[in-house]
């Protein structure tokens, strides 16, 4: 059948997101052919524009440090988190349990190619207060790279949304808004200023986040042999007596068909960008309101599902709320608003002035909360409500601590501005008495350190959310020094969560369990392993990878049998 295509290699990846390089790494090792199709002119997907964090147990960095893990702790954690879910088979004990295993394997794999990670000091599991959670955390990010190292391929890397004029790495931009209030954080700003100066002298172009882990994984995969094409978009599978053997893609501005030996993965995002399958799948929803990638489309999805593919968790997405001031209306990147809202002296309301929800925790469960609210009362937008201590210590949505906030987010009525909480209410055309008992109340709990409705700052990751020189409770400081100020939060997301239903070794199912030969898929493209919910930091890009580490090891051990 070699002859009905243009080209042939042993393993075609479409899409170059969080786990398509790790594959290539693989079967590179494995001394397989692997060629990457990238629809767009840029590499990386939305893992290269996120913080680039992977939320990986048990990893050899834990260990190192003398962190508290283990397989049989994380399982505890992820079975006491959603082990009682009943419509999520992309969560199976089964792909948990593998997701373990593997994702150490796959961390200590990367090492091996050189691939410079490490993990963050604290960034707590998002459940810690449940059995087996961990409060230093289990996520690994990259090392701070160079841009330069990667020649005429660093303009072809999707830039990170983590930007900032500063050689910082992910762990130390999250110190930098204390920077006016801790001779800590200032000695750090004198620290990055010194390796920004040391940058400009010696040519180097540093990178952190998402940007930093694709750089490296890019890098590693090119110096590895991989054939990694741009503008290259696959328009379908092709499919010979049931099993996928190849895809119809773009050479040259010409139609191509591409045999692939050993196998398709396709790790080509999910759908959040794509209006018409949210309507289907997530109504309520807009693409606007999203942080994925404008090529985040969902057309593969499609298309596995016209050859079989079952689809599961299709109505879940990573929620991650977004306030969006005059001008970002059309950005592709918005502020987010978790870190907003999780700080002392603010608050989350709804349209009729009441909260509803603990401001803290998991971005994907405080967006879940935001629509299910909304069935009820209106709570799209709902407000952020906070005071001048709020300004003066931290951020706005992108500008500094204490700076002065654009005439223009006034005279839009993006940040709304009053002397009295009553007027505030007036301003956002909600019973002034609702919103003033909702700030009372609020106080009240800050008074006796103990939020009474939503248990706001009892567990760590709440608490590390909030602004560690804020005593007795980094998570709740009172609303009682005006001005007063309110601007919009809308439940966006970073990226959908469902997608087509794999078994454990990644390979795709049909709707009757059976396996497609041949296709295989990881990342967002699939129905998550973490089923309906978000254990930490790094649930989405930690399965991308391991599940594309699962599924090359899978084809490159097929080929070494003889099947």
């Amino acid at each position: 059948m070699a002859s009905a295509f243009d080209e042939v290699t042993d393993f075609v990846v479409v899409g170059s997101g969080g786990g398509s390089m790790c594959a290539a790494l693989v079967l590179r090792t494995a001394g397989k052919s692997v060629l990457i199709l990238e629809k767009t002119d840029l590499v990386g997907g939305t893992t290269a524009r996120s913080g680039g964090v992977m939320w990986l147990p048990d990893n050899p960095f834990m260990k190192r440090d003398r962190v508290e893990d283990s397989f049989e702790k994380a399982a505890l954690y992820l079975e006491s988190l959603m082990g009682g879910q009943r419509d999520a088979p992309g969560s199976t004990p089964q792909r948990r349990a593998r997701y373990l295993r593997e994702a150490p394997r796959m961390i200590d794999f990367l090492l091996g190619q050189g691939v410079r990670l490490d993990r963050v000091r604290e960034w707590p599991d998002y459940y810690d207060e449940l059995p087996g959670g961990s409060v230093p955390g289990r996520t690994v990010v990259a090392e701070l790279f160079n841009l330069n190292e990667l020649g005429p391929w660093a303009a072809k890397l999707r830039p990170s949304f983590v930007q900032i004029p500063l050689p910082a790495s992910l762990e130390e931009m999250l110190e930098l808004p204390a920077m006016k209030r801790s001779w800590r954080v200032k000695g750090l700003l004198l620290k990055l200023v010194f390796r920004a100066i040391l940058a400009r002298l010696t040519g180097k172009r540093w990178v952190a986040g998402g940007a930093a882990l694709q750089g490296r994984m890019l890098q590693a995969a090119l110096r590895a042999g991989a054939d990694i094409r741009t503008e290259s978009p696959v328009s379908g599978l092709i499919v010979e007596q049931g099993a996928v053997t190849g895809v119809r893609t773009i050479k040259d501005g010409k139609p191509w068909r591409v045999g692939a030996r050993l196998g398709v993965l396709v790790n080509a995002g999910g759908f959040a960008r794509n209006q018409a399958m949210r309507d289907r799948w997530l109504p309520g929803t807009s693409a606007k309101w999203s942080l994925a990638a404008p090529c985040d489309t969902g057309e593969m999805i499609e298309e596995m599902m016209r050859h079989g593919a079952a689809v599961a968790q299709m109505d879940e997405r990573v929620g991650n709320q977004v306030t969006i001031p005059p001008g970002a209306e059309d950005s592709e990147i918005k502020p987010t608003a978790q870190s907003m809202t999780a700080a002392p002296h603010c608050i989350l309301v709804d349209q009729g002035g009441s909260r509803y929800l603990n401001e803290g925790g998991s971005y994907m469960a405080y967006a879940k909360a935001m629509l299910e609210r909304n069935r009820t009362v209106p709570a799209v937008p709902s407000w952020a409500v906070f005071d001048s201590q709020y300004l003066a210590k931290f951020m706005l949505a992108g500008t500094m601590p204490g700076s002065r906030k654009p005439a223009s987010w006034y005279e839009q009525g993006y940040l709304k501005k009053a002397d009295t909480v009553e007027a505030l209410a007036g301003l956002l055309q909600m019973p002034p008495a609702s919103l003033r008992a909702t700030v009372d109340r609020f106080n009240g709990f800050v008074d006796r350190n103990r939020d009474e409705d939503f248990q706001r700052g009892e567990r760590a990751y709440d608490r590390w959310l909030g602004d560690e020189l804020q005593q007795p409770s980094p998570a709740l400081g009172r609303i009682d020094r005006p001005p007063y100020y309110a601007v919009p939060v809308y439940p966006g997301d970073v990226g959908t969560y469902g997608g087509v239903v794999t078994d454990t070794d990644a390979r795709v199912l049909r709707e009757d369990g059976s396996v497609i030969p041949g296709l295989y898929a990881t990342g967002v493209s699939t129905a998550s392993v973490m089923g309906r919910f978000y254990p930490g930091a790094g649930g989405s890009v930690g399965p991308s990878f391991v599940w594309g580490y699962v599924a090359a090891r899978h084809a490159a051990e097929l080929a070494a049998s003889g099947n």
